[in-house]
């Protein structure tokens, strides 16, 4: 019962958040210089259809057309969002939003998802080693590692991936798709050995842009934790130091759970440049469309799913805490 309430909380505070979210979409459109809504409108009557024809065509893309009241457009526009309809694309002409979404959302989770935890494993792990040994070469070593890694933007690691091995060596095949796009789609061997093989570049392009935050992190983390008593009493008890690295990468494993479980969920936002320079059709890639065409649906729409995203992704942790940290539990 005790879960259940703390999860009922959670979940009503989530959706006054998306709720917040969902109105300030709807006032920013609203507000826009040019006004979209308006100009939509406008735009159908001049190719010819009826001022009745336009306001459907128009409450149908937004939720909401320009001559109603502001209240009643609001309601529209949010009525529109409880039946799970993000209005039409501009740029995708007749394709509802969230066609748009589902389509490229499987290419972004299976992308960035790979890379956050390819990068946060190795990145977790390394940053123990750095701080147990900070004192030594070793740990200073893979310390500036981290800091490089982290200082260095994401395009600028995707370009030089792809110039190394698609075009200096040529051993991984060249950009363009996120496949072979001679071979059929489907669930077959060939197909699957492509997407693994055009997938690579990419995600270690991710995993590396990300390997220098959670090495940092992770350190600082450690570092803190060497400090606590109990680890003092499990060196003066004799522990193996296995053992008492096992202690001390545990608790020091929560603010990095934290920062896991909304990475996971900013991953529905897409790594945009690096979609965009592998050519990968995922949600970044369409978001990084739908601002250069001014696709005001399809952008509003890419905001709100990442913004539940995240919501509910930081429930999952906040939920999730008394698994890994017994103090949580027990409070």
């Amino acid at each position: 019962m005790r879960l259940a309430r703390r999860l009922s909380a959670r979940l009503l505070t989530g959706l006054v958040m998306i709720w917040v979210v969902a109105s300030g979409t709807f006032f920013l459109v609203r507000l826009m210089p040019g006004d979209p809504v308006a100009t939509a409108y406008e735009a159908d009557i001049v190719h010819g259809m009826t001022p009745d024809q336009a306001r459907a065509a128009t409450a149908l893309m937004y939720g909401f057309v320009p001559h109603q009241p502001l209240p009643q457009q609001y309601l529209a526009y949010m009525w529109q969002l409880a039946h799970f309809n993000l209005g039409q694309s501009i740029t995708y002409e007749g394709v509802p939003v969230a066609h748009v979404i589902a389509a490229a959302a499987p290419w972004t989770i299976i992308l960035v998802l790979s890379g956050i935890l390819v990068s946060f494993a190795i990145g977790a792990s390394v940053g123990v080693l750095a701080a147990i040994r900070r004192s030594t070469k070793l740990g200073d070593l893979l310390s500036v590692s981290g800091s490089v890694m982290h200082g260095i933007p994401q395009f600028i690691i995707a370009i030089l991936l792809a110039y190394v091995f698609t075009t200096l060596w040529a051993v991984l095949p060249p950009l363009g798709a996120p496949y072979d796009i001679t071979l059929p789609p489907g669930w077959n061997l060939p197909f699957i050995g492509s997407l693994v093989t055009h997938a690579i570049l990419p995600v270690a392009a991710y995993a590396l842009a990300s390997y220098g935050g959670w090495l940092l992190t992770m350190k600082s983390s450690v570092v803190s934790v060497l400090g606590d008593d109990f680890i003092l009493a499990a060196e003066l008890r004799g522990l193996r130091p296995l053992t008492v690295a096992r202690y001390v990468a545990r608790n020091a494993m929560l603010p990095l759970f934290t920062i896991l479980a909304l990475t996971i969920g900013f991953m529905f936002g897409g790594a945009i440049f690096i979609e965009d320079i592998f050519n990968y059709p995922g949600l970044g890639d369409v978001l990084f469309a739908s601002m250069g065409k001014r696709d005001y649906p399809l952008m509003t729409g890419t905001f709100l799913i990442i913004t539940t995203a995240v919501i509910l992704a930081n429930i999952a942790a906040d939920l999730l805490y008394g698994v890994i940290d017994p103090r949580v539990r027990r409070s």
